[in-house]
Formats: structure tokens, sequence, C-alpha cells
């Protein structure tokens, strides 16, 4: 509404103020006027019976008679002239038609002061008695001596109806110019209550575009005055907050960039324990622990793993570095409190999958102790063995040629493990040097059939090749590739019962060689397969250490297929089969040169 707006309120503050001091104004000068005019005519009405009195003192009654009614007639006043003999009054009929009986000036105390004290009267009232305000009547008394030395009296009056005339007009004319005054002042007021607060709504306006994001418009200046300063401060407060605002979004943007782009998950955390940001790679494991703990969703701030080591954050006031288990996976978890000046206001976490960092260290464990165990047997039964000739226990040539065999064999299979050993340190260092030429895949895959034909028969199994592709070479190092076969093929049998089968599968197109080693045995453990690539990894290893496996042949077929630029996988159901496939493209050493 009007008087809501600041328009309405201006407007309406001025106009009441004007019309205020108007009212005021008003009743001052109506009652000034009122006083004027009573005053100009007791002065007039004194001075008409001045002169009066001044004719009859000079000149005789008889001939002043006509003088004085016309006198009074052209005075518009009722005149009493009381002498000892007798009273007369001028015969005299105008408007007024105003006429008080002589016994009246006798009886009023206040008139009769002129005829008995001798004083002059100058007064005005209800001397008819009516009690009507329309009856006031002004009088004027003058006592003065006739020529023939009579005391007589003069009373000159009129009806303050001539008076009241007068001041109504004037009236009039002053509250007619008051509504005059009043209509210029709302207009004026309307007018420039406007003008001073187009600008505001316009700033009002800008200020609610600016809520909505709207920095561009900016506001008019078309004055000096403190409207135009306002609006000059407002169009600098805009380009200040855009600026702002600006380099916040981009440092937002830069914040939200930078924590996507971590691996590490990062988790803000307030003062109450409830999680404020997160990360992808820290919602992921937020979501692990709520699966771990059978939570539908977050239902708690912290999962309770977290929960603890917040609350030791927050009550030490100091960063806490903590290790969680997370569903067979190993998380680092460092928090940190942060401050809001003195006071924590919450924590911060930063949170590092160390699984393959513990994988490593266990399997460089490992890897000592299996090679100090590979190690260890065969030089123990080489230093038996040696004792036993040195000391005599073998005496005949028949036991001494069965010792001796024995050294040899460990002897063989301590060299295989160096040579292994030496070989994957090679390769894992990068100076694996391949010798490549164009390989007849027909050719090897017979070969293999043929290399271990003997050794499935003994174990009773089944041992079977096939050839497919519309390409009959490959260009590869024959040798390395015939190790990867053997390494596979090798395994196969080892890992099959008696009366089980092994599929040596070689297919070569246009866009290269895909080996398949396929058998229907034991199969290899869900949990084993990520790792069975890794150095002296094994599955079962009192198993494979039985049948004179190392655990480092799936290291070297690995990195000699990546060599020639493809990749090895594996497949397995326990107690069903596994199935070991490598990829060679045939284009690589082109790629290789560009």
């Amino acid at each position: 509404m009007l008087w809501r707006s600041v328009v309405g309120k201006l407007w309406l503050t001025i106009l009441l103020l004007v019309l205020v001091v108007l009212l005021i104004l008003t009743f001052l000068l109506l009652q000034f006027f009122e006083q004027y005019h009573i005053s100009e005519a007791e002065e007039q009405l004194t001075n008409h019976a001045n002169v009066m009195v001044s004719i009859l003192e000079e000149q005789e009654e008889e001939t002043t008679r006509p003088l004085i009614e016309r006198m009074a007639a052209s005075y518009n006043t009722q005149v009493l002239v009381i002498t000892e003999d007798e009273p007369w009054y001028p015969a005299i009929d105008h408007a007024n038609n105003i006429f008080l009986p002589v016994e009246r000036f006798y009886e009023d105390n206040r008139l009769s002061g002129v005829i008995n004290e001798r004083e002059d009267v100058t007064m005005h009232g209800d001397f008819s008695g009516s009690g009507e305000e329309n009856d006031e009547i002004f009088v004027v008394g003058v006592p003065f001596v006739s020529t023939d030395g009579e005391e007589s009296s003069l009373f000159l009056y009129q009806s303050l109806n001539v008076i009241e005339d007068t001041t109504g007009e004037t009236q009039q004319i002053i509250l007619l110019s008051a509504g005059i005054a009043i209509i210029l002042t709302t207009v004026f007021t309307f007018f420039l209550s406007t003008r001073i607060t187009a600008p505001l709504r316009k700033m009002r306006q800008l200020a609610l575009d600016v809520v909505k994001g709207d920095f561009e418009t900016k506001v008019p200046v078309i004055s000096n005055d403190e409207i135009g300063q306002l609006g000059n401060a407002f169009n600098r407060m805009r380009r200040k907050l855009n600026q702002n605002i600006t380099e916040l979004n981009q440092e937002k943007e830069q914040l939200s960039r930078i924590l996507l782009s971590m691996a590490d998950g990062v988790i803000t955390i307030d003062r109450k324990g409830a999680v404020v940001l997160t990360n992808p790679p820290a919602d992921r494991f937020l979501l692990a622990l709520e699966y771990q703990n059978e939570q539908e969703g977050r239902t708690t701030p912290l999962p309770k793993e977290m929960k603890k080591i917040f609350q030791q954050v927050v009550g030490m006031e100091q960063e806490q570095l903590a290790e969680v288990d997370v569903q067979g996976r190993s998380y680092a978890v460092l928090m940190t409190p942060l401050y809001d000046e003195t006071f924590v206001r919450g924590a911060v976490a930063v949170i590092r999958d160390m699984t393959e960092e513990r994988q490593h260290d266990k399997l460089r464990k490992d890897f000592i102790a299996n090679v100090s165990h590979e190690l260890r047997t065969p030089i123990s039964m080489l230093q038996g063995y040696s004792e036993a000739i040195v000391d005599g226990i073998a005496s005949t040539e028949e036991e001494k040629k069965e010792i001796g065999q024995i050294i040899y064999e460990e002897s063989l299979r301590m060299g295989r493990l160096v040579n292994e050993l030496l070989d994957l340190a090679r390769m894992e260092a990068g100076y694996l040097h391949l010798e490549k030429e164009w390989m007849d895949v027909k050719t090897l895959t017979d070969k293999m059939e043929k290399k271990f034909q003997g050794l499935s028969s003994e174990a009773g199994l089944t041992l079977e090749s096939s050839v497919k592709g519309d390409e009959a070479f490959i260009f590869a190092d024959a040798d390395r590739i015939e190790q990867v076969l053997t390494n596979l093929v090798h395994n196969a049998i080892r890992h099959t019962e008696s009366g089980g089968s092994v599929l040596l599968e070689m297919t070569n197109n246009q866009d290269g060689l895909t080996a398949a080693v396929i058998d229907n045995g034991t199969g290899i453990p869900e949990e084993d397969l990520p790792f069975i690539f890794e150095r002296f990894y094994k599955a079962d290893k009192a198993r494979t250490r039985s049948k004179g496996g190392t655990g480092l042949g799936l290291a070297i077929a690995k990195n000699i297929v990546e060599a020639h630029g493809g990749y090895i996988a594996a497949q397995s159901r326990m107690n069903e089969g596994t199935t070991f496939r490598f990829y060679i493209p045939s284009d690589y050493e082109k790629n290789e040169e560009q």
C-alpha cells in the first residue's frame, strides 16, 4: 500500500507537517485579524464620537442635530445624546436597525459611569439583554459640556455584525489560501518524494537482482547529491561483490577439482560429527564401511570406526593416525583437527588405501622367505649327501652314483632358481632383449605338444592342441613365447588330476596371436587369482613345492608377454578347471618403431 512505501511515508509526513503549521498559522491569523478589526472599529468609533462631541461643545444643540444625524448615518451607527433636560435620538433608520432604550444607559453600571462619573467608556457586549451572540453591540460613551454649560453625555454605538462580516471575509481569504497551500504542498511533496525515492526503488530492484545472481546491471547515477553518492557506493559494492563471488567460485571450483582428482579420500567433519564434505574415494570408503556394518544408508553421522578416531581428535586436539580394515582392504586414516581461531570446529580426515603397500610388504617378506627356503632345501641336500661321501657312508659305486645323481639334480634345481631370479630381475628392470623373427605358429604348437606328450602320458592326462586363424606367422621372440607356453602347459599338467585333459589352443589373425591353455584340474581359489602373477606367490605352497614349482614362472611369463606389448590373464573355478590366456599384437613392433 501507499502508506507502507517510502513515497507514501515521506509524502504523508511532509503533508501532515505542513497541515499542522497551516492550521496553527490560520488560527493565529484569524485571532489577529479579529482583534485588529475590533481595535480598528474601536478607534474609528471613538474618533467619530470625539468629532461629534467637539461639534456639540462648540455649537448650539438646535443647529448641530441635523449634522449629528447625518454623521451617524454616514458612519452607520446610532447616536444618543443625554442632557440635563432630556435625551434625544436622531431620526436614523439604517441597515443595522439598532435601538437601545435610554433606561439601559442609566441601568447598566458600565454605561452609567459616563453619566454619573463623567468618564469615557469604550466597550462591547449584549446591552439589549437578549443573551444572543448576534445582539452584541459596540458602545463608545463620551461626556461633554454643551455651549450653555450643561453636563451632557454622547453615546455612539453600532452592532458587531459589521465587524464580523469583515472578519468573515478575511477568514475566507485565509482558509482559501491555506487550502491552495495544502494542494500545492501535496503535489510538490509527491513529486519530490517520487524524485527522491525513484533511485531507491531502482536500487531495491537491483539488490533483488543481486540476490538472484545478476551482477551486471548497475544503478544509473544522475545527480551528485547523497542519493547519487549512494548509487555510486552501490555500484562499487556490486562490482566488489561480483569480484569476490567470482574468486570464491574459482577457489571452490579449484578445490572441487583437487578433491575429485585426489587418489586419497578426504572427509570434512563438523563439531557434531556430521559429514560435511567428501570426495569420490571417501564416498567409496564410507559405503564399504556401511556395507560391512550392515547399515542401510548413513543412519549415524559417522561409522563407529571413524567416530572413535574423531572423538580422540576433538578431545585431545591432536592429529590421530589409525588403520581401518574394510572388506579385506587396509586403509590408513590421518585425521587432523580444524580450528576456528582457538576453537576446534571439526576435523578433516585423509584416507589412503594401503592394501597394495601392505601386500607389497608381505610379498617382499615372502620373497625373502621363499628364496631362503628354496635355496636352503637344495643346499641342505647338497651338504648332506656331500658329507655322506666325505664320511664314507656311500661305500659302493652304485651308492656313490645315486648320491651324485641327487647332488646333480639339486644343483640343477638351484641353478634353475637362480637363473629364473636373474631373468625376472632383468625383466622388471627393463633389460629384457627380445630376438624377434617370423615364427610359424603351427610349428610351435606341434613342438609344444610333442614336448609334453610324455609328461602328460605319465600323469594319465590327455594333451590336445589346435591352431585357428587366417595367419600362419607372427613376428615375435620364439624362444620367449615357447618359455611362456612351457610354463603354462607344465602348470596345467601338474595341477590336473589323472584322467583330466589339457588343451593348447592357438588363434592367429591379422590383429595378433591369442594363446589359451585350458585344463579341467583343481582350479585356483578366487581370493588368490589377483596375486598369481606375483613372485613366489603360490595358492597351495605345499602342493606346489612337492611338484617342483618355484612360484616364479607366471611372473616371468607376464613380463615376457608385456614386453611383446600384450597381456595375460587367468580364469578359474575351484574343482572345475583353469584357463590361462595371453595375447600378442601383430603390429606392436611397428608401433614401437613409430
